[in-house]
């Protein structure tokens, strides 16, 4: 097996015949045996009774369907565990990233790159709040964390086997796959292209799964938010101790203070934010570390040909 294409769908089914046409297409032209590997990540439409019904027809389309909905990550990593090829393509069913683009990368493969990855140039029919949290979020992550994470980028890749051979060495629960990819080296490289507006449907990631995969790509490489406790603390015990030098000067040189709540208020109230601000960031590592610890799969697969 020359290819395998991974496909994580969630409500798919108005783009999954026109994927898995264009899909076809590009591995005929490109003469390579290839299988295409949908992955239905809980979908509450018909979605995986038309992959099935793909499967019977053809032989090279394989399906996992999960019990519940698990998340996009998630559903790539099952792919992943599932795939057989010595190059594995990652793409999602809504059709804004295009398949034909698989040639191109596969060919820059070829030259000697071990992963070869989708750079966005643009991004067509999506809204200004959109682009705009997803330019700062990859640029602020780019700075705190101790990797290099490519910028303008999604999963929408190709990666050898050899690549897949270690992500699945990877046991942690939440799942940032494209910076444990950059996390692993090798010869890397990209291709430009213009994102497309989604097919049909809605899409999956809304603010609040965005926040999550924000936070989880945070979490995953670097430890900055911690340092960010520690500085505040220093600050926080700084200002305290000045303030507590300005109340005895007060006190007792000057002989000038007048009781009342207004200073004291405002020390605790900004203390008391700090400690929470704190114990959420601590929280959100030590989370991560309770998931890990508990050790449950990170699936469960309801049915698959595979």
């Amino acid at each position: 097996m020359e290819i395998s294409v991974i496909i994580p769908v969630y409500n798919e089914e108005d783009n999954i015949q026109m994927l898995h046409e264009r899909l076809y297409q590009v591995m005929q032209q490109m003469g390579i045996s290839f299988e295409l590997i949908f992955i239905n990540d809980g979908s509450r439409d018909r979605s995986i009774e038309l992959v099935r019904a793909l499967a019977a027809k053809h032989d090279y389309v394989k399906y996992v369907d999960f019990s519940r909905n698990f998340g996009h990550q998630i559903a790539v990593t099952a792919g992943l565990d599932k795939a057989n090829g010595q190059a594995i393509v990652i793409i999602d069913a809504d059709l804004q990233d295009p398949p034909e683009l698989i040639e191109e990368m596969y060919k820059k493969m070829k030259e000697g790159y071990e992963v070869v990855y989708a750079k966005r140039k643009s991004r067509v029919g999506e809204s200004w709040l959109k682009l705009w949290t997803a330019k700062t979020f990859y640029r602020i992550l780019s700075k705190i964390t101790s990797i290099s994470i490519p910028v303008d980028t999604g999963d929408f890749r190709i990666v050898d086997r050899k690549i897949v051979d270690v992500l699945r060495e990877m046991p942690e629960k939440n799942k940032y796959l494209r910076g444990q990819i950059s996390w692993i080296g090798f010869n890397q490289t990209y291709v430009e292209y213009e994102r497309q507006q989604r097919n049909a449907g809605e899409t999956g990631y809304t603010y609040r799964k965005m926040l999550r995969f924000a936070l989880d790509g945070i979490t995953a490489f670097s430890d900055f938010p911690l340092k960010i406790v520690t500085y505040f603390g220093f600050i926080v015990s700084a200002f305290a101790f000045l303030v507590m030098l300005y109340a005895l000067y007060s006190r007792f040189i000057l002989q000038d203070y007048q009781p009342g709540w207004t200073s004291l208020m405002i020390c605790i109230l900004f203390i008391g934010g700090i400690q929470m601000i704190a114990i959420g960031i601590i929280g959100e590592y030590l989370s991560r570390m309770n998931n890990n610890i508990r050790n449950r799969p990170l699936y469960i697969v309801k049915d698959t040909n595979l």
